[in-house]
Order: structure tokens, then C-alpha cells, then sequence
């Protein structure tokens, strides 16, 4: 298993100033640089040791893995791209990207919790927040012991982000805030959360705001944990709020900037839904070509047979034309160029291939693959969220052909 030490030197061989000197060009990005493939291979080994042989239970337990996660936050991988100069790790994404994908083949929730700490709390609080804000609401979540979490949602407004019904009025030198976010990622186990509210109504999404909300907190109370069909060792609830009173320099950036930090943010989030797809997909592949080889019928493993062969292929074949895109978003982002088309594409395609595999892979097993002896199973039912957070397939297909459409304007 990789040590905290190890991973901060991997820090430091991987600092945005170091990492594009030693990747490949996109046109030629056949593998990875060495540094990185070390990082994967660490982050690998970790999944392997103390993700794979407890994901079973944490999923039937609904279990919230709080070990593996401060071991995570040893390794630096709770905070990635957050630079070194702020207390981060100071990795590139595309790093991230890779550990994402390699925790999520261990554990799609454990994943999923990396996930939102990373990308939908720390990336937008670090980029915005004061300096007062960052001692606060930063740093104790660098390390594993604190987590945050993102409330965008609501239970009306779906896909809808704009549509924000939850409000935030100014009263002296506080916020008083009403309202009621859904699916709350980490919702039960953060110490704080984003809380995006409308401050003026008549300014629609021009009109939305973030803040940052610390729990416990008067006024905010936290509604039942969610039942759900998997990633089931994440908390998910609703966040209500009831008059909830929190200080005036809670505000995140500047009155009316929230709905541009939440698009910000999933925009980059998407790479790491992306990254998780791929983790699911990959796991449910290794389970089925591993069944393949040793299950026999007529004589031989079914392996041989041709019809397995062509869905081993297919299967392989979405996991990598998925893994290029996502890498290419990740390294798009990291390069400081528009990005916000690849990473819908990396999405949608991980999101689908995780999906389409991990229903084949049930199909390899056949009646095996439909109990809970196999994980096949579990990765089926973990993988159907990536196609619906942080955007579902629809919304990114939209994305895609928006930003295609500026590439491509009426003559």
C-alpha cells in the first residue's frame, strides 16, 4: 500500500509546473507518463487491499467506509488537485481522473464519497473562498477526518438547476435560509455543505448564490437516508432548512455568482463521474473475463466460446474509447483549455459503457451473475447513477451538441 510520504512525493513529481513536461501530447497519448502510471499502480494496490474485500459489505451493511477514507486522505487522494500551497496534494486531474477510476473498480461508494469531497466541495470552495473561509471550510477537509458535500438539488427542480426554490435573505449581518435540497451526497456524515439559494428572485438563475453552511448548524435538519439501489455506503438525504441563520461572510464569491459556480463545478465534476464509470466498468469486466476462464461448458471454458469472445471484445472496446475521452477532458482541463464538450462526452460514454458492462458481465455469468455471491451484480446496480448525477445522459447529450453548435455556426 502506498504511504502518505509516498504520495506527497508524488506531489511534487506531479505539480501542474512538472506534469505537461513529462506527458505525452493528446494525439499520441498511447499510455500514461511513468509518474502517473506509478500513482495508478499504488492507488490500484490500495483498491485491491482494503476496498475489494469489503465492498460487499459495506453495500448490503450500508456502511460508510470512514477508515478507508482517512486512509485516502493519508494518500493525499481527498484532495488532489488542491494545490500545495493551499495544503493540497497538488496533483494534476488527470491524476485525479486515474485514482478515481482505480478506488471506484474497488468501491464504487468509497469512490463516489472521493468524488464529491474532491470535486463538488473542495474544488469550488478553494477557487472562491476567502482566506478567513479557506481556514474554515478548507483545510480540516484535506486530510480524510472531514467531508463535505454539494446542495443543488432540490426535489422539484430535477435537471432544472436554475430553478433554485430555496432562498437566502439578507437580515442584519446574517443569511437566513429556507428551503429543501435533495439527494444530498455525504448529506449525514459532512461537517459542511455548498448550499446554492436564490437571492433575487426577479434576476431567475442571474439571481442564485452559494454559501458555505456548517453542520450542525440551528435550522438545518436532515431529512431520511435514502433507500437506494446502489452506491448504497453514501449517505443521501435532503437538507432542510428552517430559518437557518448563518453569518453574512458565509456568502462564497460575490451575491448572484452561484449558478456559475454550480456550472463550473459540474462541468469539472463530469470527469470525475466519468472516472468513476470507468472504475465500475473495469470491475465488472476483470469479474467476467475471470469467470469466463474458469467456468467450462461442453468441455471447455467458456472463454473459447465465440459468442463470449465478441462480448469480452465489445466490452473492452467501450471501456478504453471511454478511458481516451476521459483522459482527454482531464488533460484539456489541466492544459487550461476548453473542456467543458470532452467531459461531457467522457461522461456520457463512461457513464453508458459502465452500464452496458456491467450488464454483460451478468450475462457472462449468467444465473451466477445474478446473486450476490459475484459482484457483478452490485456493479450493475452502482453503475446506474453515473448515468443520471452530475447531469444525467440526456443533459450531456444536449451539452455536447450546444457546444458542437458553436463550433459548427449557421453560415
Amino acid at each position: 500500500m502506498a504511504t502518505a510520504r509516498t504520495f506527497l512525493r508524488y506531489g511534487r513529481i506531479l505539480s501542474r509546473k512538472n506534469v505537461f513536461a513529462a506527458s505525452r501530447p493528446l494525439s499520441s497519448l498511447s499510455s500514461l507518463p511513468d509518474t502517473h502510471e506509478m500513482l495508478r499502480q499504488s492507488v490500484r494496490d490500495f483498491a485491491d487491499k482494503e476496498l475489494v474485500p469489503i465492498a460487499a459489505k459495506l453495500d448490503k451493511e450500508h456502511l460508510y467506509p470512514a477508515e478507508q477514507v482517512k486512509k485516502l486522505g493519508e494518500m493525499g487522494l481527498m484532495c488532489v488537485d488542491i494545490p500545495e500551497s493551499d495544503g493540497g496534494t497538488g496533483l494534476d486531474y488527470l491524476a485525479y481522473a486515474i485514482a478515481m477510476e482505480e478506488v471506484s473498480r474497488g468501491c464504487a461508494s468509497t469512490g463516489c464519497i472521493m468524488s464529491v469531497n474532491n470535486s463538488l466541495y473542495l474544488g469550488p470552495v478553494n477557487k472562491y473562498a476567502t482566506p478567513a473561509q479557506k481556514e474554515q471550510f478548507v483545510h480540516p477537509f484535506l486530510s480524510g477526518d472531514r467531508v463535505g458535500c454539494f446542495a443543488l438539488s432540490e426535489p422539484g427542480n430535477g435537471s432544472d438547476a436554475g430553478a433554485a426554490s430555496t432562498v437566502a435573505k439578507l437580515d442584519g449581518d446574517s443569511w437566513v435560509l429556507n428551503g429543501t435540497k435533495a439527494w444530498i451526497t455525504n448529506g449525514y456524515e459532512a461537517d459542511a455543505a455548498i448550499v446554492f439559494a436564490t437571492t433575487d428572485k426577479g434576476l431567475k438563475h442571474k439571481g442564485i448564490s452559494a454559501f458555505l453552511v456548517p453542520k450542525p448548524t440551528p435550522g438545518l435538519s436532515l431529512g431520511k437516508k435514502e433507500d437506494k439501489l446502489g452506491i448504497k455506503a453514501t449517505s443521501t438525504c435532503y437538507l432542510i432548512f428552517e430559518d437557518c441563520r448563518i453569518p453574512k461572510e458565509y456568502l462564497l464569491g460575490e451575491p448572484g455568482m452561484g449558478f456559475k459556480i454550480a456550472m463550473q463545478t459540474l462541468d469539472a465534476g463530469r470527469i470525475g463521474i466519468a472516472s468513476q464509470g470507468l472504475g465500475i466498468a473495469q470491475a465488472a469486466f476483470e469479474c467476467a473475463v475471470d469467470y469466463a476462464q474458469k467456468r467450462e461448458a461442453f468441455g471447455l471454458p467458456i472463454s473459447r466460446m465465440q459468442t463470449i469472445q465478441s462480448k469480452l471484445a465489445d466490452m473492452a472496446m467501450a471501456i478504453e474509447s471511454a478511458r481516451l475521452l476521459t483522459w482527454k477532458a482531464a488533460m484539456l482541463k489541466d492544459d487550461g483549455k476548453p473542456y467543458i464538450k470532452e467531459a461531457a462526452m467522457a461522461k456520457l460514454a463512461a457513464s453508458e459503457a459502465a452500464t452496458n458492462v456491467s450488464h454483460q458481465a451478468i450475462q457472462v455469468l449468467g444465473g451466477m451473475g445474478f446473486t450476490t455471491d459475484m459482484p457483478a451484480e452490485r456493479h450493475y446496480r452502482d453503475a446506474r447513477i453515473t448515468e443520471i448525477y452530475e447531469g444525467t445522459s440526456e443533459i450531456q447529450r444536449l451539452v455536447i451538441a450546444g457546444q458542437l453548435l458553436k463550433e459548427y455556426p449557421a453560415s
